[in-house]
């Protein structure tokens, strides 16, 4: 029987930062980032009005080049490209849903995924206002996972997923084996298995051996 590996990216692909955070750094914007990331992890912060105080301090002045140049800094964690090339040589499927921005979490499909999904943004330079139907939530992540399920003929009994924190804590509790890496609390409890460190080639491991 085949699986569908579901990966989130802000913390778990990325090592300790997230899309928004790359991207603000190309802009010499870190420090409003950060107070941005802090109130969405209080909660004080959803992820709609996060997206529009990030499209606030992007507006106009981030470029292509910059998101590329954020996308190819980032510390991503070893063995991405190998894990996801395994994935499909076993006849398997992964996917990535992150509420990042699409234009940054899309780019992943060149590495490997079979599917990539994060939150519609406007294009690059942002010009445009931001439509809040499009930015996911962490319920969005299980109605995708749903609908990649249908797409490849599967259920949930057959997802593994790979997360971090909050956002990932729903999707948790609804597929039967999940990997905690480099987590927090709201998905600690919640896991099949735990990984600290900065290669994906290991945390995989514990899927294919059972821990």
């Amino acid at each position: 029987m085949t699986k569908l590996h579901l990966f989130d990216m802000d913390g778990t692909l990325l090592h300790g930062s997230a899309a928004a955070v790359e991207i603000s750094r190309q802009l010499g914007l870190d420090r409003e980032i950060a107070a941005l990331e802090q109130a969405f992890a209080a909660g004080s912060l959803t992820p709609v009005g996060f997206a529009r105080r990030a499209c606030d301090l992007w507006a106009a002045q981030l470029t292509e080049a910059q998101v590329a140049a954020a996308f190819e800094g980032a510390p991503w964690l070893s063995g991405i490209r190998e894990v996801w090339a395994d994935i499909r040589a076993r006849g398997e499927r992964c996917a990535v849903i992150s509420l990042s921005p699409g234009f940054f979490v899309e780019r992943l499909v060149a590495w490997g995924a079979d599917t990539a999904h994060g939150s519609r943004w406007p294009a690059v330079p942002i010009r445009e206002p931001l439509e809040p139907s499009g930015i996911l939530s962490p319920a969005a992540k299980v109605r995708i996972a749903d609908s990649l399920c249908a797409r490849y003929g599967l259920t949930r009994d057959d997802c593994v997923a790979y997360g971090d924190s909050m956002s990932d804590a729903e999707l948790f509790t609804v597929v039967p084996e999940s990997v905690a890496v480099n987590a927090d609390h709201h998905v600690s409890g919640l896991a099949t298995y735990a990984y600290s460190g900065r290669d994906l080639r290991e945390a995989y491991e514990l899927v294919r051996t059972g821990g």
